[in-house]
């Protein structure tokens, strides 16, 4: 295509923009090759943005050819913030967690803002109502909230209200509101099934999570589904908390009730822990009498005996993902949700082998 067709393409899509009325955010982000909170933050003069000067330069340009003019309330929105944002974890000694705050850190701070980690357990000094009251008095800008804990009064209290704090849900699906940013949980449990079944496997358990948390019942129902689409019986299920003394106590459940199992899926990588030690009290070995797979991968995984194989999730992007996602939120006024399509691997290590026909 030569220059002057280029000019004449670029014109077109101009008047495209601004046939229908005053020229939009997005109009100027997908002109720009950026994202609208980007522009936005550009276009209200956040010098707080790290950002090249000619990427800041060539964005007000196209903005100023395209006519777009900032919204005078979210300008002011924009003046009042204070750059911070909070996350909200239910446990700080989950490793889990640890991930997504590396990656959530790691992306506040591209964006120009200090993230605040809390601890939301019914014990903590901080309850749900000062989470809330910290957007609403204007000290943070916004919260991410990765606790599952059913019931917490923050989310009652955010969905209530939904456009007056703004938030994400990360890790974790709240019906209907609009906000969940998360990882394919049933898509990386059917993906333990696959391995496991490729290793000749049929008679396979899982330890699933407490039936009230959404992670749990995702992780279940991913386990059910593939394993009703391989033909194999998917009944093999014993429920307990997502730790290690939780996977002792439902492994031990599913080895005492179905003793020709030959295989095991733990919904965390605490609970495959816990396997492993109630296979080892009933004279299992692993993986020669029961080979076990964990959700969640850890370093320490390789120094478990036997080295513990896992599926690995993208914890790391799902961390920037839920920043991104606020940030989005703020510049537009606009809620949305995303779920990482992909990303999940099996790692492969010692604690899985081909089934053996009998014990």
């Amino acid at each position: 295509m030569s220059e002057s067709q280029i000019d004449k393409s670029e014109s077109r899509d101009v008047a495209a923009s601004t046939l229908h009325g005053r020229a939009r955010l997005v109009d100027v982000a997908e002109r720009s090759g950026v994202t609208k909170s980007i522009v936005s933050r550009i276009m209200n003069d956040d010098r707080s943005l790290r950002i090249r000067p000619e990427t800041r330069e060539r964005v007000k340009a196209i903005a100023e050819e395209l006519g777009y003019r900032p919204h005078a309330g979210a300008r002011a929105l924009s003046v009042s913030r204070t750059g911070t944002f909070a996350l909200l974890i239910p446990d700080l000694t989950n490793t889990v967690y640890a991930a997504i705050m590396r990656g959530a850190f790691r992306r506040a701070r591209e964006h120009g803002y200090v993230l605040l980690i809390a601890e939301d357990t019914p014990d903590a000094p901080a309850g749900p109502e000062d989470y809330a009251e910290l957007v609403v008095s204007g000290r943070v800008d916004g919260l991410l909230v990765a606790s599952a804990r059913p019931g917490n009064p923050l989310v009652e209290r955010l969905m209530q209200y939904p456009t007056s704090v703004a938030h994400v849900f990360v890790n974790r699906e709240v019906e209907g509101s609009g906000r969940n940013i998360g990882l394919d949980m049933h898509g990386a449990s059917g993906l333990a099934v696959d391995y496991l079944h490729s290793f000749g496997h049929r008679d396979i358990g899982l330890t699933a999570g407490p039936p009230d948390l959404h992670p749990a019942r995702s992780r279940r129902e991913g386990f059910v589904d593939r394993m009703a689409s391989l033909g194999l019986d998917p009944s093999r299920i014993a429920h307990g908390d997502f730790s290690e003394r939780g996977g002792f106590e439902a492994a031990s459940e599913l080895m005492a009730t179905y003793p020709n199992l030959t295989a095991l899926y733990a919904s965390t990588f605490g609970q495959a822990v816990g396997a492993l030690k109630a296979a080892r009290e009933r004279g299992l070995r692993v993986p020669e009498d029961l080979s076990v797979i964990a959700y969640d991968d850890l370093s320490v995984a390789d120094y478990l005996d036997p080295p513990l194989t896992t599926v690995a999730m993208p914890l790391d992007a799902l961390g920037v993902a839920a920043v991104d996602a606020l940030v989005e939120q703020l510049a537009t006024q606009e809620a949305a949700e995303y779920r990482l399509p992909d990303g999940y691997r099996v790692v492969e290590r010692k604690s899985v082998t081909t089934r053996r026909t009998a014990r």
